[in-house]
């Protein structure tokens, strides 16, 4: 599926950031992720072949500013040409995950109204805490189509404050990395059970390098976090 990240770089905002996967790589090139630059596939999306057509082809899933935050403050002078080419591509699907749900209402193009059908704004909590400021946000904003993604996951979490299957599904899973906070499974059990009493999709994405499970701490390898996730049975709907 087509990747496509119109700008790189994000300033840590909360504790889901710490370990940030994209810090990791930077750091491995020398790279400062804390300083938000346009890149060169920034007009990725509208793209055409010698031919006329578009390089990314009709009914592809675009995966979104997966190396920055696709509302983070430095992209604002950027983000309006964004919308007009998400825009031109209705025929496509573009899907972002943010931190930032609190600045999107003042960051929406003006044909926005209750949000374009083929966009997916995923909005991250990875604690107790996030989540009572994030998710009222989140609920009432102006999204077609809303997925809660707690990973990494740091923290039980009771969505019970906000009830009703107001999003299409959660995604669960621990943290990746030699410095991985710990995960307990119960964390994870207990967000499934929540979701299947709402009626909620739910996907537990990966384990992350240290899993909590019945009193044991298991080390999970990188190659294996997905696998032993998807090995669980944990997925509904």
């Amino acid at each position: 599926m087509p990747l496509w990240n119109p700008w790189h770089g994000c300033h840590k905002l909360s504790a889901g950031c710490r370990h940030c996967y994209v810090y990791r790589i930077d750091e491995k090139h020398g790279r400062d992720s804390s300083v938000v630059t346009k890149t060169r596939n920034f007009g990725f999306p509208v793209r055409r072949t010698r031919t006329g057509t578009y390089k990314i082809p009709a009914g592809s899933t675009v995966f979104t500013c997966f190396s920055s935050d696709f509302f983070v403050e430095e992209a604002d002078p950027w983000r309006p040409e964004a919308w007009e080419m998400i825009r031109e591509r209705s025929d496509l699907h573009f899907f972002m995950i943010t931190k930032r749900i609190d600045r999107l209402e003042a960051n929406l193009p003006p044909d926005w109204e209750a949000g374009y059908p083929h966009v997916t704004i995923c909005c991250t909590v990875e604690n107790q805490e996030r989540a009572d400021y994030r998710l009222p946000i989140y609920r009432d904003a102006p999204i077609r189509h809303k997925i809660i993604i707690c990973e990494p996951l740091l923290g039980p979490i009771d969505l019970s404050p906000w009830p009703g299957p107001w999003f299409e599904q959660l995604v669960a899973g621990g943290e990746s990395g030699l410095e991985a906070r710990t995960c307990s499974f119960e964390w994870v059990l207990d967000l499934r059970r929540q979701c299947v009493e709402r009626g909620v999709s739910f996907r537990f994405r990966q384990t992350g390098a240290r899993l909590l499970k019945d009193g044991t701490l298991y080390r999970i390898r990188r190659q294996f976090q997905h696998s032993q996730a998807r090995k669980s049975g944990l997925d509904y709907k």
